[in-house]
């Protein structure tokens, strides 16, 4: 599948719901007045994660999800660190889409293997569009090859590659992006972190969408609360032509 066919949109933002919360009740009174408030705000895509979260959480998050907003917003999910988990939950509760931090590059050769065959093997259990971090934010760079032999593979173990700077809510250097873009071609692009109203144009001149999920909280922190007007502000920047 396509960009356009996941997300109906050709430069999708994706809203991270990082499921915040003292008790499972406050995490999902939360999560559902962050799905409405993206949604208002025309956020193309919703992905939960179990940043601050656990993995029922997310069971959870996806459940109302499906019940409540499936004809209204496109859902994905990152248990973090579990390709299979993310690939089985997405295709339990109807989400088009999965991200995975890193789909090459982290591991030493000598592990790499048995992880991509386990991607492939995965991958044809469920059909879910993924999105796979290569030179990813906190991840190791232990594979011993160059950035372009590990695009090259990590293009085969994904539907997009996901580029980010060094840590979560941390610009994305233009560079980076450009570097990735010469390397990969017209193969589908996302900036997964640090992307903001004003970086937002330039990237996504390059890029095919972002990840935003810092810069719609107070003060661009990610254990803060989202802000209407910062998702507001954001969208404005980076889908002019769809704002009132």
């Amino acid at each position: 599948m396509t960009i356009q066919e996941v997300f109906g949109t050709d430069k999708p933002i994706i809203g991270m719901l990082h499921l915040r919360g003292y008790d499972r009740e406050e995490t999902m009174r939360i999560a559902r007045e962050e799905i409405e408030m993206m949604i208002r705000c025309g956020v193309d895509a919703v992905l939960v994660e179990n940043y601050f979260g656990d993995t029922l959480d997310v069971i959870d998050a996806l459940k109302m999800l499906k019940a409540d907003y499936s004809d209204q917003v496109v859902y994905g999910v990152n248990v973090l660190g579990d390709f299979e988990m993310s690939c089985e939950l997405a295709h339990r509760y109807g989400a088009k889409f999965m991200q995975v931090d890193s789909v090459c590059g982290h591991l030493n050769p000598n592990r790499d293997e048995a992880y991509g065959k386990m991607i492939a093997e995965v991958r044809a259990k469920y059909p879910v569009f993924v999105l796979g971090g290569v030179r990813f934010k906190y991840q190791p760079v232990l594979s011993g090859r160059s950035l372009e032999e590990d695009l090259a593979i990590g293009m085969t173990r994904c539907d997009a590659i996901v580029v980010t700077g060094a840590g979560t809510g941390m610009d994305t250097d233009i560079e980076k992006i450009s570097a990735f873009r010469g390397i990969m071609g017209d193969f589908p692009l996302i900036v997964g972190a640090g992307m903001t109203p004003e970086s937002a144009p330039a990237q996504l001149a390059i890029a095919d969408g972002g990840i935003v999920g810092s810069c719609f909280k107070y003060d661009g922190q990610a254990h803060n609360p989202m802000e209407e007007a910062r998702v507001r502000a954001f969208m404005h920047a980076a889908h002019p032509a769809q704002q009132d």
